[in-house]
């Protein structure tokens, strides 16, 4: 696969941080809902996960009917994704060499991602990624998710390149569809905390399997 641009997701594509939601629905279920060990609606689970930081904390509100203000909710959640991206997340395993490939090879990069701007510019930094991206783009600026393909075509414009050039890394299988149907060639990456590996890995030009390091996509890529 030739290509002489990539468009990176960043939570559970470049990064383990999808045990966050695990984290978070514990945490919620403490503070406002009088509830131990929160098991989340599955729906739910599955649906805020590709919506932006905020707009999941408007549809969690919504479902369990929480009585907190917008602002206090926010505050609430913000707190406890710093401190997460601070304290546990890392690296998946090759991202470092397959990034430093496509910087050799000049091919531009970009991240697209469904977390706000200032949380991926703080996870970058503290993950030691932000030397690999000049360009970073959030769901959460352009008021859209990634069942719209807004996103990529932001990323398209900023890395100025055609669709059919350009490739789109990424764990979920709404992303990867909508990506794919926008006209970007792609790669899907296995996560354990992300739903439907099966629909995934349909519409994955490249699908990178459980247990697989992102390295062995250097090869695949330079074909």
């Amino acid at each position: 696969m030739k290509i002489k641009g990539a468009i990176f997701d960043m939570d559970g594509t470049l990064i383990d941080s999808l045990t966050f939601w695990e984290q978070y629905w514990k945490k919620l279920g403490r503070e406002y809902l009088n509830e131990e060990e929160l098991i989340p609606d599955p729906a739910l689970d599955c649906e805020v996960r590709t919506l932006t930081f905020r707009a999941a904390q408007l549809r969690i509100k919504e479902f369990y009917g929480l009585s907190v203000s917008d602002e206090e909710l926010a505050a609430f959640s913000e707190k406890g994704v710093i401190s997460f991206y601070e304290h546990e997340v890392a690296v998946k395993d090759g991202a470092f060499a397959f990034l430093e490939h496509l910087k050799n090879r000049g091919i531009k990069r970009c991240i697209a991602s469904a977390t706000e701007k200032p949380v991926i510019l703080h996870a970058l930094s503290h993950l030691g990624l932000d030397k690999y991206f000049d360009t970073v783009l959030s769901c959460a600026d352009i008021g859209k998710s990634k069942d719209h393909p807004d996103i990529y075509l932001l990323a398209k414009d900023a890395l100025g390149e055609k669709e059919s050039e350009l490739c789109v890394f990424e764990d979920s299988f709404v992303a990867i569809e909508t990506a794919k149907k926008a006209g970007f060639l792609t790669v899907g990456i296995f996560d354990e905390h992300n739903f439907n590996q099966e629909r995934l890995a349909a519409s994955s030009d490249i699908y990178l399997a459980k247990g697989r390091s992102m390295a062995e996509l250097i090869e695949q890529i330079d074909r």
